[in-house]
């Protein structure tokens, strides 16, 4: 009788550990999709030429990158210190007075990022392209959300 549940147990964990690796694959496959999407449209939209693609884009994928960490890093203390206490309203003030000074600090770095990044780009690109590269994120951001959106209504 044990054998049977064991073997049970090993087809479900098998089963469970190959959707787990498929979900991951797609969600990767989805991001680096995005980012293709995201530098077609950027190339479009600022119009950069050969040279200024050759030095812009090495500069604004590492800007993307460390933007990205520092984001992920402070929804993953959150959510970590909120699942500690359970919930938000159990959280102690201490810790939450942690949290948000440790987010005024990542918003900080954040800018400071920001200022480097212009501070590099502006010496090939103007700051008009740099502004257009602003309102492009933008609008690539909520084109994106109006896809998903409709992709979304239409499954449910």
């Amino acid at each position: 009788m044990k054998t049977i549940s064991m073997k049970k147990y090993i087809i479900i964990l098998t089963l469970f550990l190959i959707c787990f690796h498929s979900f991951g694959q797609h969600n990767k496959e989805s991001r680096d999709k995005i980012k293709a999407l995201k530098v077609a449209y950027l190339t479009q939209e600022l119009k950069l030429s050969a040279i200024e693609a050759h030095q812009f884009w090495p500069l604004y994928h590492k800007y993307q990158e460390e933007l990205d960490f520092s984001k992920m890093k402070i929804r993953s203390e959150f959510k970590n210190k909120i699942k500690e206490a359970g919930d938000l309203r159990s959280l102690k003030e201490s810790e939450a007075k942690k949290l948000v000074l440790l987010k005024v600090a990542l918003d900080k770095k954040v800018n400071e990022k920001k200022e480097i990044f212009i501070s590099k780009v502006t010496v090939f690109i103007s700051y008009k392209k740099v502004m257009k590269l602003y309102l492009s994120e933008r609008e690539f951001a909520r084109e994106l959300m109006r896809k998903y959106g409709k992709g979304r209504k239409n499954r449910e």
